[in-house]
């Protein structure tokens, strides 16, 4: 019986990266997304053609409580098992402190912090059985301090919250981790100039970008290890060390 992966946010960047990785080990893939249905249908198309029926797509918006509850039964009934869940959506914008409104709240919470926490809730159990694993992708900047983005920082904080008190709440069945990255790409809409990106790269000890890849390793490698859970992982380059 092929093991289950169920990704938040699986349609494009990160997200994607970790199924197609998943797809080279064979596993079966829940591809979540909330607005990206063509590139959610694609991805899930491709990895079909490398593994007949092992892909499928489940559409969310993670602000929304029963788009969560609907995205927890549906993701029960695809496979035999869920054994890894990673909370990878984010909704990522600025809110200056004189800008800022209850909606920027329920949608940077809900997409960063609310929605991973019930879903977690609602799949324990299937996780439970398998002996499963949490990864919920953070942020390293966090420990610094972002100016103008305090709510995405709360719910980001938050959510390395969760993942040290459910490490405990939910041991021995179930492992919860965290991964923090760095540097990796710009955020949806902006591109950065040479000069911005050279700047960010002179604070980053091994002296690049970090790439897709590179999280979909981390997650690979943490959602694999059985004797490792409440961690904090920072994919950063080093950057975080300055």
């Amino acid at each position: 019986m092929n093991k289950t992966i169920l990704i938040t946010g699986a349609a494009k960047r990160i997200g994607k990266e970790i199924a197609l990785t998943y797809c080279e080990l064979g596993w079966n893939i829940i591809i979540h997304y909330n607005s990206s249905k063509k590139d959610a249908q694609e991805l899930a198309d491709h990895i079909n053609s490398k593994n007949p029926n092992t892909a499928k797509i489940v559409q969310a918006n993670l602000d929304v409580d029963s788009d969560v509850e609907r995205l927890v039964e549906e993701s029960k009934n695809l496979f035999d098992s869920i054994d890894i869940l990673v909370n990878n959506a984010s909704t990522f914008y600025p809110t200056p402190i004189d800008e800022i409104s209850n909606e920027h709240w329920i949608k940077l919470v809900g997409s960063n912090l609310k929605g991973p926490l019930f879903l977690i809730s609602g799949l324990k159990d299937k996780l439970s059985e398998s002996k499963g694993s949490i990864v919920n992708i953070t942020d390293t900047n966090l420990s610094k301090g972002v100016a103008n983005y305090s709510i995405y920082s709360a719910a980001k904080a938050g959510l390395e919250s969760i993942t040290k008190g459910l490490a405990r709440e939910l041991a021995p069945e179930i492992t919860v981790n965290a991964i923090a990255p760095g540097a990796m790409l710009e955020p949806p809409g902006i591109e950065w100039t040479d000069e911005q990106k050279e700047k960010v790269i002179a604070n980053i000890p091994l002296k690049r970008m970090g790439c897709e890849k590179d999280i979909a390793n981390a997650v690979k490698f943490v959602a694999s290890s059985k004797y490792m859970t409440g961690q904090i992982i920072k994919v950063d380059g080093g950057r975080s060390l300055s």
